[in-house]
């Protein structure tokens, strides 16, 4: 029953079981083993339960499954808490509101004071910080640049927490819209200021103690 890398440690395996397992080791092994086995048939039949209910949703779920990382068991999780018609929510805003995945607004004296987000739907929102560390480590992706950013200055849970607002509201329009989610680039965000980031580049190196000197690049 060795699975993996265990195949190749057999006979390690069997050294480790002689003279270390009483009757009672057996026994409760067994006992372990049977429960395994009914939780895997529960497994399997609320797999076919889920199934039988989304059938009429298989659209809404390809639709997501577009969306980096979302896949078929976070796209059920999504469908189960928001439902399929997000017409109760007049606007993405309003969505995010309801799941607790918006910045506090704690101002007082024109000084801005905790932005914790509240707690909302805290089954959503665990899915959603899920999906946002599956999305985090995908390639060339939006959302993957957008958490390289926000990490290095906000820190990884912030940068989290960010991510699942932005995929919150890719979810939103993509489900009103009817249509697959488009891809941005890792690049987007650079493209839509260059001169702050020729900047940010800039001062980096002569941080490092390089002299800058740009040229702009002849058109070919």
């Amino acid at each position: 029953m060795a699975r993996g890398r265990l195949k190749a440690k057999i006979e390690s395996l069997q050294q480790a079981l002689l003279g270390r397992v009483t009757d009672h080791h057996r026994f409760m092994l067994r006992m372990h083993l049977e429960h395994y086995e009914q939780l895997e048939v529960m497994q399997g039949e609320f797999t076919r339960r889920i199934e039988e209910k989304l059938a009429p949703f298989a659209s809404e779920v390809e639709l997501l499954k577009t969306i980096p990382g979302i896949g078929e068991r976070t796209a059920e999780v999504l469908l189960a808490e928001i439902g399929p018609d997000l017409t109760p929510f007049p606007t993405a805003d309003h969505l995010a509101s309801w799941a607790g995945m918006c910045p506090g607004n704690n101002e007082s004296a024109g000084k801005r004071r905790s932005g914790r987000t509240r707690k909302g739907n805290q089954w959503l929102r665990s899915a959603l910080v899920q999906m946002a560390w599956a999305a985090s480590r995908t390639k060339d992706t939006y959302l993957a640049a957008q958490f390289a950013r926000l990490s290095v200055r906000r820190g990884r849970k912030r940068a989290l927490i960010a991510v699942s607002h932005s995929m919150l509201v890719i979810i939103y329009h993509v489900l009103t819209r009817r249509t697959p989610y488009q891809e941005l680039g890792a690049t987007y965000l650079d493209q839509l200021a260059p001169e702050r980031l020729t900047q940010r580049l800039v001062k980096r190196l002569e941080r490092l103690g390089h002299k800058v000197t740009l040229e702009p690049q002849k058109a070919a």
